[in-house]
């Protein structure tokens, strides 16, 4: 299968020549690689680029394995295009690899970084850069401080349901299925058969994902980031926090580490792009909530291979699911709470938190999201509705439900969507936000 990728390609296209350093950061094998040094560069080739002003560099390639020497490629590069009249387009793949050296200079020692020698080619004239990165920590969280507000990030995800629906030649249910089990990894994508695609996924984390985060974060083993990757994988769309990880790996696995070490990694893992965490916002009181939070696997394909497909409750995978499309759409996405007053079993008014899947925000636009599998009764509408209902605000609220069911709004202002027309018509989540003017 071919996947154009169009949205990531026209940013890459749209910033060609302005001066920055174009980032493209995302969990490793998303396909960075394939969008920078094929589908990019095979915009530059039709554009009329001449293909000798274009400079790749694959630094996990042992072709150039002495360039992750900051030093070396600093020369490599500005060596290279002093030869060329004209703009040259520096393409370097996978830029954590370039280890920082110290340097001695008037007696005194400092590290020489890869951000010192972007910065540096920066400032010459003729080269338009572009980097690919895997670790948020290195890259997008640090891009404006580093590149003195001359980069700019383009995050790249694994393969959304309607990439992967273009070129599956599948109908909608049957990739549908495929997706909610195995996910968009490019190259699982690509696999013939079931066998294939879980033994691909499954190598991910032995060969790759544990083994970078160990060595760069200098971690002895990968034994408890294992057992608390497993915890965070079953608990997707649960709440959860430090606390009550460090008690669940206590009770299941009679390892006991402290919050610290959860917490830190818990953000090795976030860095890896391994998982995101949607942070909890009281909706009346309209502040944020510090715990407990939830934790979203980028991609449900590692997930459930990671946990040997064990645990594939449909629910579970499409709220994780509709969280990353949300990201990848530029939404910022929370975890909705709101506080509304109930009879409890003594006869008396309560006041009790309900849960709104998703609190979704685009500039000054505010959409609410329901995730429900199945609707098949009156009962079951007045349950995932009660926390939407419960705002008593005019912002827009939406449920999404499984299947292909045609987006239409109820009585009460609230819309119903099938998973399917919600992943594949971009329209449906602007029409839903547009409403509410």
């Amino acid at each position: 299968m071919v996947f154009d990728r169009e949205q990531y390609l026209a940013k890459l296209t749209a910033a060609k020549g302005d001066g920055f350093v174009k980032v493209v950061t995302g969990i490793r094998r998303c396909g960075k690689s394939y969008l920078l040094f094929t589908l990019f560069k095979n915009h530059l080739l039709a554009s009329g680029v001449n293909a000798s002003h274009i400079v790749e560099i694959a630094l996990d390639s042992d072709e150039f394995e002495e360039l992750r020497d900051p030093r070396k490629l600093s020369s490599f590069v500005r060596t290279k295009v002093k030869r060329l009249r004209g703009l040259c387009y520096v393409l370097i793949d996978e830029i954590q690899m370039c280890e920082p050296v110290k340097s001695v200079v008037d007696g005194s020692s400092a590290s020489i970084t890869f951000y010192d020698v972007l910065n540096g080619l920066m400032k010459l004239p003729g080269i338009d850069l572009y980097v690919t990165g895997s670790n948020s920590k290195m890259l997008s969280n640090e891009v404006a401080t580093n590149f003195r507000d001359r980069g700019e990030v383009v995050r790249l995800h694994p393969l959304l349901f309607s990439e992967f629906f273009k070129a599956s030649g599948l109908s909608e249910y049957q990739a549908w299925n495929r997706y909610l089990v195995y996910g968009g990894m490019p190259e699982a994508a690509n696999k013939t058969s079931d066998a294939a695609r879980r033994d691909y996924l499954s190598g991910l984390f032995k060969t790759l994902y544990f083994k970078d985060i160990v060595e760069h974060n200098n971690l002895k083993n990968d034994y408890v980031l294992g057992l608390l990757t497993d915890v965070l994988f079953s608990s997707i769309g649960s709440l959860t926090n430090p606390t009550r990880i460090v008690k669940t790996l206590l009770t299941e696995q009679g390892v006991k580490p402290d919050v610290h070490t959860v917490q830190q990694y818990l953000k090795f893992l976030s860095e890896a792009y391994l998982f995101s965490k949607a942070e909890r916002y009281d909706v009346k009181g309209r502040r944020y909530l510090q715990y407990p939070s939830k934790w979203y696997a980028e991609d449900v394909g590692l997930r459930n291979a990671r946990l040997n497909y064990r645990q594939t409750e449909r629910t579970h995978l499409m709220e994780n699911i509709i969280y990353n499309e949300l990201v990848a759409r530029g939404c910022n996405v929370d975890v909705g709470v709101v506080e509304a007053k109930v009879s409890g079993k003594s006869g008396k008014r309560e006041l009790r938190q309900y849960e709104i899947d998703f609190v979704v925000n685009t500039g000054f636009e505010k959409l609410y999201i329901q995730c429900a599998l199945e609707i098949p009764d009156v009962e079951k509408l007045s349950q995932e509705t009660f926390s939407l209902r419960k705002t008593r605000d005019s912002f827009r609220k939406l449920v999404v439900v499984g299947g292909d069911q045609p987006l239409y709004t109820n009585d009460e202002g609230i819309s119903f969507v099938g998973i399917i027309p919600f992943l594949l018509d971009k329209t449906i989540l602007s029409t839903a936000l547009s409403e509410m003017r």
